[in-house]
């Protein structure tokens, strides 16, 4: 998350760091969305043990471009590392891939984000809202 004293852009790059081990220099950030997007936990993912209790996050969305290389990637930064592999997919794959109540806030995300990738896009979104 976004600790006090930081920005956005700051908690991406200490994020990055702490996830998979990129440093700034090896991404450049393309786009951000224009919101927060927000979900919230099913009942049964309720972790009522732990202080404070998480009942879901709202989360700022960067596109990011890689700019490093495959090998400075590493996932074991820390004693408790968050990913055990990682690898490359298509820009649409994490909608279908990701846990049900994450879903509509990746589609919604990515679906903003997506001109600033695919220009034509854009273009299908405008053609479709003016019928």
């Amino acid at each position: 998350g976004i600790k006090s004293d930081e920005t956005p852009e700051q908690a991406v790059f200490r994020e990055l760091m702490e996830e998979v081990g990129l440093e700034e220099q090896h991404v450049e950030i393309i786009g951000k969305t224009d919101g927060w997007l927000r979900y919230r936990l099913p009942k049964r993912y309720l972790r009522y043990g732990n202080k404070p209790l998480c009942i879901g996050q709202k989360q700022r969305w960067f596109l990011l471009r890689f700019i490093g290389k495959e090998e400075d990637v590493k996932l074991d930064q820390y004693e408790k590392p968050e990913f055990d592999d990682w690898r490359w997919v298509d820009y649409w794959t994490p909608t279908k891939e990701i846990v049900f109540f994450k879903r509509r806030v990746y589609e919604k995300a990515l679906h903003e984000l997506a001109p600033l990738l695919f220009p034509e896009y854009k273009k299908r979104v405008d053609q479709k809202t003016k019928r």
